[in-house]
């Protein structure tokens, strides 16, 4: 006598909601519906839209075992385990040997003849339960013609017919259904509530996991229960009971934090010796380019993060305490908003580049000279600050030259600002500070040449000439060193 071997169950299917208290994450669609239940206000449709894998099919389920079970709408849907205490509807559904709740999938059934054949069976009424449940997921895949045929159907159909619609694309479904049904958006499920239900399968199937583990699969989902699942059983298959963080990176060609702790810190000390032979390094270990890229942008996209205040874990990815101190005061936000601005250009431009690993290296090459950056904002304002630091120079020179002129001409300076630069002869600032340092360097006798001054083409004298060759002390006029610190590679001494 031969035994065969019980069949393998995924952990998406094996714990799948079987009530409303099980759907994790959806208070609001789990409280409303419930709520309607108990007082009989049963709603001829209902759209279920939402990301992957936040329960919109399970919960249709749930929906449609909760009208058929027989102890009541009100008193919510059995276990759908067997038992003793399970009713035979809930049993039956939950197995899909149903004929009163009909799961549709609507991208291989969305023709115009497929609801035709739907019309024709609703006016028979179910044979069990109190209703005929029609679950059509992925209801955006149906034609314009099928939708328009379902419009009466769902408007005034036979008082024993529920309608649950499921879709991940809402924005695709007529507005002419949209009315005719009571909308329910599903929310990405937090971090916190898949880690959780994470540890209690590891609980009971003896296995175990480390929190960072755990924590970081249920950062990979990215909400969805149903990728934390498949995740969670691929790295179960080789983890041989003990889920490990250090084994996940190695078998999954993960990056760890302590690496991109070290490459951070090497960008900050702008080694950039250091910085190529870490990226070697980790490419060596087999992480695909592009998902070193990923981590480099959501690392430095943490450190923005904590700059700005923020300390939550499942939003930075991991606990606060274990970003390097010395990647952290290195750098504001601006500097690591370009950072992003880098890695970001870097990714797009893989797609076209001659060779994704060129693009990187650029990239990297960039990042190790980062803090030394200067944004246009901060030359904007180092530029009005020398301006202003000029300008107040010129209007100290220009009144001491005031003796030769009159009490009219001195009370219309006084009028005017000491200085304007002219805009009808293109003198930029630029070439200003340049026509100052050569007047400075090449004046020798300022102070001998004052009368004759006037007589000089405006073009060829400096606008600052007679702040910086007036009187070359220092504690007089500060004006040319301040100007000289307070633009970083403008002004060489």
């Amino acid at each position: 006598m031969t035994t065969t071997t019980p069949r393998y169950e995924v952990t998406a299917s094996k714990y799948r909601p079987k009530t409303f208290d099980e759907l994790a994450g959806q208070e609001f669609v789990v409280s409303t519906i419930k709520n309607s239940l108990k007082s009989g206000h049963v709603a001829n449709a209902y759209l279920f839209s939402g990301p992957r894998g936040c329960g919109k099919t399970s919960a249709a389920r749930i929906l449609a075992r909760s009208l058929n079970c027989e102890k009541g709408p009100e008193a919510g849907p059995c276990s759908g385990m067997a038992g003793a205490d399970v009713c035979s509807n809930c049993l039956s559904i939950s197995r899909g040997a149903s004929m009163d709740v009909l799961e549709i999938d609507g991208a291989s059934n969305n023709s115009v003849n497929d609801v035709r054949q739907i019309k024709d069976e609703v006016l028979f009424p179910p044979q069990s339960g109190r209703y005929k449940v029609y679950i059509i997921d992925e209801v955006h895949m149906l034609s314009q013609s099928a939708f328009n045929a379902l419009l009466k159907t769902i408007e005034e159909p036979p008082p024993y017919i529920c309608f649950i619609f499921a879709t991940t694309e809402l924005h695709k479904v007529p507005p002419t259904i949209k009315s005719r049904c009571q909308q329910f958006n599903f929310r990405l499920i937090p971090v916190e509530t898949i880690q959780e239900i994470l540890k209690k399968i590891c609980a009971e199937n003896n296995i175990h996991a480390e929190d960072d583990a755990l924590f970081w699969i249920a950062r990979e989902s990215t909400g969805s229960m149903r990728d934390a699942f498949t995740l969670f059983d691929q790295i179960v298959s080789f983890s041989e009971g003990k889920i490990r963080s250090e084994l996940i990176r190695e078998k999954l060609g993960i990056i760890g934090l302590d690496k991109l702790n070290a490459f951070s810190e090497a960008c900050a000390a702008n080694d950039t010796t250091s910085v190529f032979a870490l990226t070697d390094e980790i490419l060596g270990s087999g992480v695909a380019i592009e998902q070193f890229v990923i981590d480099l942008a959501g690392y430095y996209r943490s450190l923005l993060l904590l700059k700005n205040g923020v300390t939550r874990e499942s939003i930075l990815g991991y606990r606060p305490a274990q970003f390097s101190v010395k990647a952290l005061d290195a750098y504001d936000s601006i500097r690591l908003e370009q950072a992003l601005d880098i890695l970001l250009d870097c990714y797009r431009n893989m797609r076209y580049g001659v060779s994704v690993r060129f693009e990187l290296e650029i990239a990297v090459s960039k990042l190790a000279w980062l803090n030394k950056w200067v944004s246009p904002a901060e030359l904007k304002n180092a530029i009005d600050n020398a301006q202003a630091i000029l300008n107040q120079g010129f209007s100290v020179s220009q009144n001491q030259q005031s003796p030769r002129r009159n009490d009219s001409q001195q009370s219309q300076n006084n009028e005017k600002p000491a200085y304007q630069q002219p805009a009808s002869d293109g003198r930029s600032l630029q070439n200003e500070f340049q026509r100052m340092i050569a007047a400075k360097d090449a004046a020798t006798a300022a102070s001998t040449t004052a009368d004759s001054s006037t007589e000089t083409d405006d073009d060829d004298v400096p606008l600052w000439n007679n702040a910086v060759n007036k009187n070359t002390d220092a504690e007089t006029y500060p004006q040319v060193e301040q100007v000289r610190s307070i633009i970083p590679g403008t002004i060489v001494p």
